[in-house]
């Protein structure tokens, strides 16, 4: 894209004259979630608020240890930050004890293997091809280099989770850790059923809430803390806040998760992070929080159901949350052109593994869709409809260019109706 230079200068007053060639590369990206609507599952739109903690002053300073305990001076206003995001997540999740320094979702994934595990030990998760993540043991991740990792699935008839099938697994392999939690499955996890098949293997019980943690957050769907011994979550995707982790846990487990996230994995926190994790936490404790998080669940469903109207077939038969996985085979095309060419048509989607696919992962036979983004720029039911009839008119067209260039056009003129947050 080309940029005129005043409207550099004006987005970025001074990077465009210290460095033009990045400041036009952020205004680009500025217009592309601007012109295109966005449905990365994991992907969002932070407010105004959230941006000005991210580049707020306190990314000047370091702060190895926690608040009181720190390894350097000058942590004053520091370590009331950190309270204050580690306050509100207690509040707005009911947990015990929550550490908000991991960088991101997956070193708090691996800080939880460090704080309770030795290598070699025992993990039941779900497998990534049927939904679940990469760090629940994939052979890809060190997870599933260093622990042994035993993995479920989907049941072969319902295309859904079978907590007898997991709980047989359970009893058969004793695992010290069980996970539940994913990244591509469109349906709500029976808390309760797998505490129970935790207790009953003597199992601590980890659940990974990344994706579905703003819809916890706003009341749209159930909560994993009262079950969990443990619950990590991302604080972007769906709570809608900055690239960055959280852990909650049981008090009982409080000292051994804080040692794995610091010294165990890594030094320093990012305190502009943390400033912007609790600025989201404050925007997720409001009402209007819970009115955006059940707009994603219903946003998801319409749009689950008219794809479905246009003859695709979806993983689960539909979605309880935010996020869709249509299975492609009965379109007979593979997830990466179809990706590529919906990109071009202004609809931004990511090709994913399907459940039982015998395609490889770099065109593997499956195309996931999130509601959060969208969402949170106002689209509601009737916006969502129509993303699927786009959706379906550029693979029913076999990928010519001239429908997607005319629905680029259509795409666009929506998105301008929807300003950025």
């Amino acid at each position: 894209m080309q940029q005129s230079s005043q409207s550099i200068q004006s987005a970025f007053p001074l990077l465009s004259s210290s460095d033009p060639q990045l400041a036009a590369l952020l205004v680009d990206e500025e217009h592309r979630q601007r012109d295109k609507i966005r449905l990365i599952a994991s992907e969002n739109y932070v407010s105004g608020a959230v941006r000005e903690a991210c580049a707020s002053v306190i990314t000047n300073q370091y702060s190895e240890g926690y608040p009181g305990a720190r390894y350097y001076e000058g942590q004053q206003i520091v370590d009331q930050v950190e309270r204050l995001a580690i306050d509100r997540a207690k509040a707005l999740f009911g947990a015990e004890h929550v550490n908000v320094q991991p960088h991101s979702g997956s070193p708090a994934n691996l800080a939880v293997y460090l704080a309770f595990l030795k290598p070699g030990d025992t993990v039941l998760a779900m497998q990534l091809a049927h939904g679940g993540h990469l760090t629940h043991g994939s052979k890809a991740s060190i997870t599933g280099k260093h622990w042994n990792v035993v993995h479920y699935g989907l049941d072969p008839q319902t295309r859904r989770l079978d907590t007898t099938a997991i709980r047989e697994l359970a009893l058969q392999h004793r695992p010290k850790l069980l996970i539940a939690g994913h990244s591509a499955y469109p349906r709500l996890l029976d808390f309760a059923a797998f505490r129970a098949i935790a207790d009953e293997v003597g199992a601590l019980l980890m659940v990974d809430m990344a994706h579905f943690a703003g819809l916890v957050a706003g009341g749209a769907h159930p909560s994993p803390v009262p079950y969990a011994d443990v619950v990590t979550t991302t604080t972007h995707k769906s709570l809608r806040g900055p690239r960055g982790a959280m852990i909650l846990c049981r008090a009982e487990h409080a000292a051994k998760i804080d040692k794995a996230v610091f010294p165990g994995l890594q030094g320093g926190p990012h305190n502009a992070i943390t400033a912007a994790i609790a600025a989201t936490l404050n925007e997720a404790l409001r009402p209007e929080f819970a009115t955006y998080a059940a707009q994603c669940v219903t946003n998801a469903r319409a749009l689950a159901d008219e794809l479905m109207s246009n003859g695709f077939e979806l993983v689960t038969g539909g979605t309880d949350n935010h996020l869709i996985l249509i299975d492609l085979r009965n379109k007979g095309i593979g997830g990466k052109p179809l990706a590529a060419a919906l990109d071009r048509a202004g609809l931004v989607t990511n090709y994913n593994a399907a459940p039982w696919d015998d395609q490889p992962p770099q065109n593997p036979s499956g195309l996931r869709l999130g509601s959060p983004s969208m969402t949170t720029r106002g689209f509601g039911e009737t916006e969502f409809r129509q993303i699927a009839r786009w959706l379906a008119r550029v693979v029913d067209s076999g990928l010519d260019e001239s429908v997607i260039t005319t629905v680029a056009a259509e795409t666009g003129a929506l998105c301008r109706r929807f300003p950025l947050p």
